[in-house]
């Protein structure tokens, strides 16, 4: 905030009650919504036993949920700016319920896939509202480290603990209560947050009201935190959304379809060539639009482009190593996917660990550095589990590898998350976090196929497939801290 002097004031330190009721319902959004990216997983050869999906069209069940949830994030990102995020919030949590319910009921694969593309276009509304809620309740500086570092644990705690309690609810009632569990808790947020976003809204604008009438300047300079959308007559920008969402619709379905059929696929391929013709054509169109969805101006921003390329790398190579590490742990040594999901638990516990610790670092080491050394300490633990070997000897490696790479994961995925948000208006707070949330599931639809066909590919192992993967997966985290560290700016987030 700007003083009448025009000398920076600290940002505030700490959390007064409201903050802490409107990110406690916001966190468990955001924990439910990872959960159910992973939580059918474990599950899918059960659920094709009892619906009746034949072996190749089980990839099906997660792709139906990944289209959606990366190709209509950025737009639903903006939606929220311009509609108001706390409604979008709350449409995306409706459609979750309605989805979740479909999908526990289902009887037929049609109607199981239903529901999975509800759940995922569910993500692609609730996500980026719950994150611009989260950085527009709390200004840049250590209050908001503090929350996207408790965002990003639980979001990354989300994906593994929804492997695991896949594999328990699984093996203990049904698969079917993979769904049904969201039901209860999505109605439950319906019912609360419009009482407690609702009443901060209110505190804060009531308390920005008083800025004002003290001094314009720090007004200008500071606008309404939790303001809930953007001016009004601010149009959404049609042929920019429809050529982005195609073209992020045509990406990840190239991607999902070359990583199960082959990168010579012609549909693969068609797909791709299709998603390059939609972008350029939506680079094209924002160039000359009014009110474009993505000004280029926001990526014109280092922090906002390299941000996002560092969030990538981290997505793409952490979620593809849990990929090689379920290889490793259910075909060379023989584990059950209930146990498999509890050894991964470890890398969820630093996962944890990191996020928690995400905003001191960066206190510290600016978002730059922060970023790079996430990276660099990723790489490392990754590099280590080359010593894996066929008996479960090396299972204490594993464990201890995977948790010091969740740990450095995790802050790297905290100093992307401040670094592609900082420097930018409340108002541009739903894209940022729409591209930010784009970055994170294209990334893991990217990462997945990419490294399973570099495990699987020529007459090598399972184990020299997983080996020559991990070690792709470690090279690729490291030249990503080098990135970081040449092309971000020196400081990337205002901490203090």
């Amino acid at each position: 905030m700007a003083t009448l002097t025009g000398v920076a004031a600290p940002a505030p330190t700490r959390m007064t009650s409201r903050h802490r009721l409107i990110l406690v319902l916001l966190l468990g959004v955001q924990f439910m919504l990872a959960i159910d990216f992973s939580i059918l997983n474990v599950a899918l050869p059960i659920v094709g036993e009892g619906l009746g999906f034949g072996l190749g069209s089980l990839q099906w069940i997660a792709t139906a949920f990944a289209l959606p949830a990366a190709g209509f994030t950025l737009l639903f990102g903006r939606v929220a700016d311009l509609f108001g995020r706390r409604r979008m919030l709350l449409t995306g949590m409706g459609l979750l319920a309605l989805g979740s319910l479909i999908g526990g009921l289902a009887t037929s694969p049609a109607l199981l896939l239903t529901g999975r593309v509800m759940q995922g276009l569910a993500t692609a509304i609730a996500t980026p509202a719950a994150l611009s809620l989260i950085t527009t309740s709390f200004p840049e500086g250590p209050l908001r480290n503090r929350a996207l570092g408790l965002s990003g644990a639980l979001m990354s705690a989300g994906f593994t603990a929804g492997a695991v309690l896949g594999g328990v609810l699984t093996d203990l009632l049904s698969w079917r209560w993979a769904f049904l569990i969201n039901v209860p808790i999505a109605v439950f947020v319906l019912v609360a947050a419009p009482l407690v976003i609702t009443e901060a809204s209110r505190v804060i604008t009531e308390a920005s009201r008083a800025v004002t009438e003290a001094s314009p300047v720090m007004a200008e300079a500071s606008p309404a935190i939790g303001e809930s959308r953007v001016a009004r007559g601010t149009r959404l920008d049609v042929p920019g959304a429809i050529t982005v969402t195609g073209g992020l619709l045509a990406l990840v379905y190239g991607i999902t379809a070359a990583g199960s059929q082959g990168w010579s696929d012609p549909f693969a391929l068609g797909s791709l060539v299709l998603s390059t013709v939609l972008l350029a054509a939506f680079w094209i169109t924002e160039r000359r639009a009014p009110a474009p969805l993505v000004p280029l101006r926001v990526l014109a921003k280092r922090t906002v482009t390299w941000g996002n390329i560092g969030g990538f790398i981290a997505f793409a190579t952490e979620t593809s190593l849990v990929f090689l590490m379920t290889l490793y742990l259910q075909q060379v040594l023989g584990y059950s996917a209930m146990a498999t999901g509890l050894a991964l638990g470890v890398l969820g516990a630093g996962t944890f660990a990191g996020g928690v610790a995400a905003p001191r670092i960066m206190a510290r080491l600016g978002g730059r550095w922060t970023l790079a050394a996430g990276l660099v300490l990723q790489a490392l633990a990754t590099a280590a589990l080359l010593g894996l070997g066929e008996t479960r000897s090396g299972l204490p490696l594993m464990l201890a590898a995977t948790a010091i790479g969740g740990f450095g994961n995790l802050v790297a995925i905290v100093a992307f998350m401040g670094t592609a948000t900082s420097g930018l208006p409340d108002g541009e707070q739903g894209l940022a976090t729409g591209l930010a949330t784009m970055t994170q599931q294209v990334a893991i639809t990217l990462g997945i196929p990419v490294m399973s066909a570099i495990a699987t590919a020529g007459d090598r192992s399972v184990l020299g497939g997983v080996h020559t993967a991990t070690l792709v997966n470690a090279a690729v985290a490291l030249a990503g801290a080098a990135l970081m560290a040449v092309f971000l700016p020196r400081r990337a987030i205002a901490e203090d």
